[in-house]
């Protein structure tokens, strides 16, 4: 069987979607037959859109939520790569260092 290429949709697709399969009364795998979608896919899409909406498992993120966290862990990744530059630069500076005769060490 050929591996789908990956597609991106829009919220309003989406959305479109999540209310076709809530109002139509069909189950998840007409619809996805109808759009050419996977099943998972839609599922995926109900589920979060139930959680958007408060009708979600305790703990569970929102969407907002989930694009909040992504955008803190890139921040923190940043802010650690830029705190251990001067820890991995350090050593390399010190090799240099000129002693009392005005030369530099033999290393």
């Amino acid at each position: 069987m050929a591996k789908r290429k990956r597609r991106a949709f829009t919220e309003e697709f989406k959305t479109q979607t999540v209310r076709l399969v809530r109002e139509s009364g069909k189950c998840i795998a007409v619809v996805a037959r109808e759009l050419d979608l996977t099943e998972s896919a839609i599922r995926v899409w109900v589920r979060q859109a139930g959680i958007d909406a408060g009708r979600g498992p305790a703990g569970s993120l929102t969407t907002e939520e989930r694009e909040e966290l992504g955008r803190l862990r890139r921040e923190v990744r940043t802010l650690r790569m830029e705190r251990d530059i001067p820890k991995k630069t350090a050593p390399q500076q010190n090799l240099w260092v000129v002693s009392g005769s005005g030369r530099a060490p033999n290393v």
